[in-house]
């Protein structure tokens, strides 16, 4: 009974870190050499509708029709770049998972070096006016004269009651 319940929880833990795809049997084209070339394209397209997996990952039914223009266009012939300049001329450098470096997508490329500069200065700013404002030396400033004889009274009136008690 245990070593039953052992392998099905092997089994059920390598089933469920398996990649698990979208890709649905009647899509598949019977020419492996075009399958491989499909699935590869499709690893860099992005689905429209869930915005954060391939379109070999996605369920979605555009997904779905991506996948499906994608390998009727290797069918007719087309090489990798004309399939993923056909989609891109029609759905946008959105449809890319790795835009182009281009006028249009200068800020996301730029941005996160941008963000880590600024973010870099302030910590510096902040930590040279931290700098800047601390006293030069450790030890604290001398008593004035009257400081000096409260400090004695008071040292004074303690010893004194130490004494009596």
């Amino acid at each position: 009974m245990r070593l039953c319940l052992k392998f099905f929880l092997i089994s059920f833990f390598i089933l469920l870190a398996s990649p698990i795809l979208a890709v649905e049997p009647g899509e598949e084209l019977s020419d492996p050499a075009l399958e491989a070339r499909a699935r590869e394209i499709s690893k860099g397209l992005r689905c429209l509708v869930c915005q954060n997996q391939t379109i070999d990952d996605s369920n979605a039914d555009l997904a779905r029709d991506l996948r499906l223009i994608v390998r009727e266009r290797l069918r007719q012939g087309d090489s990798d770049k004309e399939v993923t300049d056909y989609v891109r001329a029609r759905y946008g450098d959105f449809v890319l998972l790795s835009p182009p470096f281009s006028a249009a997508t200068l800020l996301l490329w730029i941005g996160p070096f941008v963000f880590l500069l600024f973010a870099f200065f302030a910590w510096w700013r902040y930590y040279a006016g931290r700098r800047d404002s601390a006293p030069s030396s450790s030890q604290p400033p001398p008593l004035s004269k009257d400081d000096q004889a409260r400090l004695k009274a008071l040292l004074n009136d303690e010893s004194e009651k130490g004494k009596k008690s």
